[in-house]
């Protein structure tokens, strides 16, 4: 290309001004921040196993103590309502689903959050505020007073659940993240059940308000063992840490991470983080079908928990602290899930990743098993109970239905974060969103259903919308990996 002649100025500058822009574009080129190689010790998944595991169990202490409180309470409902003396059946269940409600609610908040300051703060906060709360439910002099606070424990105690898996996959690998994600299933499904075992027993002995103090005493002990030795898991948050301590160190500016260029704007960042959850429930068709099948499952699940402890004191004529101890009906049955997952899971993940690259679909053959033993634990439940057999021939029926959620519970979950990667925080909100509104509204309705048909039709009620799930399993195994990637490649976020 001929260089611009003398008697053509204004193109001469053009050319000058372009080749200072680039010069200048050269010199102010960002310096990409990333992981020092492949076995870089500062990224998580490089992690000592002493570290991992030491993340994965304090993960798992502080999901038990949220959900164990939604039920703990349970079994002390009658006597609460009696001390503000307020006789309503609906406000009865209210007092329990509410917490729940806050389960719907807290995603909205920390799963945004995390992803933008990572998980380890947002632990922190909400570690700190359940506490308080906790300290509000326990002093509580009226109903309405109670129910908010519960409220907002529930919004704080959601945080756990929902960045729970998004830390693990932080750290495990996917071939190896079975167990660890079955410990962490310990917490969000087994607590619920062992709550009312020891609520309804230290209700006899000193009060419903002392269930609220143990809570305390039990959450304050978790949260200052997560404060002093947790440590942040989530990658592009480090790796921002990083990229800050180059910049102090060198003086040079261009030391960015991909976090901070995709986060220039906080507050624009924060507007659709904070709807990103119901956005992807709502548009990610995936997201959509499994969080309804779990969502129904975990709303029997909670109207089990609001009506057992009335059931086998009025039909059994059992005490509050007998009755919460037939909770350990579906623990037990929870508890055989549990081992019978965790095992299983990664023992197809690594056969199948011997023989090609391991898919999310991998993680969906138990779900089978749990789409049949729901329904079958539901009929067996309803109709002894119908029948007035010994109190044991129920609590069997429970123990049925405890091991189809863990084996529809954890599978889904697993499958959720590896679909969705870097935003499973959000994805597993968008779950827990759906899931707790069920859980919360169904319990409300419960009562009456049961009024109107009887345990033995309410339950196959209940039992043949479970079966018309069952064919969900199949479908995704069929079919998931061509709804994960489409037509143009890979699922993307």
């Amino acid at each position: 290309m001929a260089a611009p002649s003398p008697e053509d100025p204004e193109k001469a500058s053009r050319v000058q001004s372009c080749g200072n822009a680039a010069q200048n574009l050269a010199s102010d080129a960002i310096e990409l921040v990333n992981w020092d190689g492949e076995d870089d010790p500062s990224n998580p998944r490089n992690w000592p196993a002493r570290w991992k595991w030491g993340n994965v169990c304090l993960i798992s202490m502080i999901t038990i103590i949220t959900p164990l409180a939604s039920s703990m309470f349970a079994p002390a409902v009658p006597d609460m309502m009696k001390e503000f003396r307020d006789d309503s059946s609906a406000m009865a269940s209210l007092v329990v689903s509410v917490y729940v409600v806050g389960f719907a609610l807290g995603p909205l908040i920390c799963a945004p959050l995390s992803e933008l300051y990572g998980r380890l703060y947002v632990y922190h906060v909400s570690n700190g505020l359940f506490l308080v709360f906790t300290v509000g439910c326990a002093l509580s002099t009226q109903t309405g007073m109670f129910v908010a606070f519960r409220l907002l424990a529930g919004c704080v105690g959601a945080t756990p659940m929902v960045l729970g898996g998004g830390s693990i996959a932080d750290i495990i690998p996917p071939e190896r993240r079975g167990a660890a994600m079955t410990l962490w299933g310990v917490g969000q499904l087994f607590g619920p059940v062992i709550g009312p075992v020891g609520g309804g027993f230290l209700n006899e002995a000193a009060g419903w308000r002392w269930i609220f103090w143990v809570i305390l005493i039990f959450g304050g002990v978790i949260a200052a063992l997560g404060f002093l030795f947790m440590r942040e898991t989530y990658a592009p948050v480090l790796l921002t840490r990083k990229a800050k301590q180059l910049r102090q160190m060198t003086g040079d500016n261009r030391y960015q991470s991909q976090h901070e260029i995709d986060h220039q704007s906080v507050s624009m960042v924060l507007r659709g983080a904070l709807f990103r959850p119901l956005r992807m429930l709502f548009t990610k068709p995936i997201l959509f079908i499994l969080s309804v099948d779990v969502s129904i499952v975990y709303g029997y699940l909670y109207l089990v928990f609001t009506t057992l402890t009335f059931v086998y004191k009025n039909l059994y004529g059992f005490s509050s602290g007998i009755a919460g101890l037939t909770f350990l009906g579906i623990g037990i049955g929870m508890f055989i899930g549990l081992v019978s997952v965790g095992v299983v899971s990664d023992k197809i993940a690594a056969r199948r990743q011997r023989l090609r690259e391991l898919k999310p679909e991998d993680r969906l053959p138990l779900l089978v098993p749990g789409a049949f033993l729901i329904p079958v634990g539901l009929f067996w439940y309803g109709w002894a109970l119908e029948n007035h057999a010994f109190w044991l021939v129920p609590l069997l029926g429970m123990g049925v239905f405890g091991a189809g959620i863990i084996a529809t519970f954890v599978p889904i979950q697993m499958y959720l974060i590896d679909t969705f990667h870097d935003h499973a925080a959000s994805a597993l909100a968008g779950l827990a969103i759906m899931r707790s509104a069920v859980g919360a509204t169904l319990p409300l309705a419960g009562g009456h259903m049961y009024e109107t048909l009887g345990h033995g039709w309410g339950n196959s009620l209940l039992g043949f919308i479970a079966l018309a799930l069952t064919p969900i399993p199949f479908l995704f195994m069929r079919y998931g990996e061509r709804l994960r990637t489409g037509q143009s490649g890979e699922y993307r976020n």
